[in-house]
């Protein structure tokens, strides 16, 4: 990682560092916790007032996020889902009441102020299937095909490696698995340059991907199926969207595609030197990651 991603990175690390402990702060006083920030684009008013009501109030405060993923992934009872990003919990929790205690719900965070405030809150909720994880969303520290569903709220963006991230969620869901996440994102026409004009890095805006940036991001990773919805303008031509996509369900192609009985990970004679993609229409990079088992030498 360069210098200025490492910078980067820690810069947002200590703005949700801050974030949280101003939450906990607050909820220890008499009038309880404020929100982090009070924007029509961003924060706790995106979520409907039933689901606010039923959650913590430093759950609530804690949300900085740009839509509310759990309205839009359609979950199921049973199934297994996963927030990149998860604060103070927020989405977590009410993940958790859609899949049920059949199901469960994960949230990784790289934050341990977060990650103490997300604790504290699942504990206030009474929730019993829910797990946080101390990670990146560059390397999640789960297994290859284990999550039904992949949530996001206005995370990605702040992430300084976005192919990675495509890749490692790719990796933990499960064939048939699918992604339900909200971001920013900037219309194709404005440049790097000119995003960063209309807001900085950990405001979630000069780090946006465009349009055709983001769903080339999801192909390269794999993705079939992408849909990106805009749902609100965030600044001037930048846009909170609705990111879905779908992991294919894998078949035994090996016949078809002239994989060789050695074959591995979408590759022939995988890690030697005369590995070479199964599907020739890819690069071994991308066969590797499009496979989702974890294998990157």
């Amino acid at each position: 990682m360069s210098e200025q991603s490492t910078d980067l990175r820690e810069t947002v690390r200590q703005r949700y560092a801050a974030a949280a402990v101003k939450v906990t702060e607050g909820g220890a006083a008499c009038c309880g916790p404020e929100p982090v920030e009070v924007d029509e684009n961003f924060g706790s008013t995106l979520y409907a007032a039933d689901e606010r009501d039923a959650l913590p109030a430093e759950a609530v405060a804690a949300s900085l996020g740009c839509g509310n993923p759990t309205a839009v992934a359609e979950l199921r009872e049973g199934e297994r889902v996963l927030d990149l990003g998860s604060g103070g919990g927020i989405d977590v929790l009410l993940s958790a009441r859609r899949v049920g205690p059949t199901g469960k719900a994960y949230g990784v965070d790289m934050t341990d102020e977060m990650l103490a405030l997300a604790l504290a809150n699942a504990e206030k909720a009474g929730a019993t299937n829910v797990e946080f994880l101390m990670g990146t969303i560059e390397s999640i520290p789960l297994p290859a095909n284990t999550i039904d569903v992949v949530i996001s709220n206005c995370v990605i963006n702040l992430s300084v490696d976005k192919p990675a991230v495509f890749a490692e969620t790719f990796r933990v869901l499960k064939p048939g698995g699918r992604i339900g996440v909200s971001d920013v994102v900037a219309d194709d026409s404005l440049s790097p340059d000119q995003r960063a004009e209309r807001g900085d890095y950990v405001g979630c805006i000069a780090g946006a991907l465009s349009y055709a940036e983001y769903r080339a991001g999801l192909e390269a990773a794999g993705f079939k199926n992408i849909e990106i919805t805009p749902t609100h303008t965030v600044a001037d031509g930048m846009h909170s969207a609705i990111v879905r996509a779908t992991k294919p369900v894998t078949t035994d192609t090996s016949s078809e595609a002239g994989e060789s009985p050695d074959a591995c990970c979408g590759v022939n004679a995988c890690c030697t030197p005369a590995e070479a993609a199964v599907d020739p229409a890819q690069t071994i990079t991308e066969a590797k990651a499009a496979s989702g088992c974890g294998c990157t030498s």
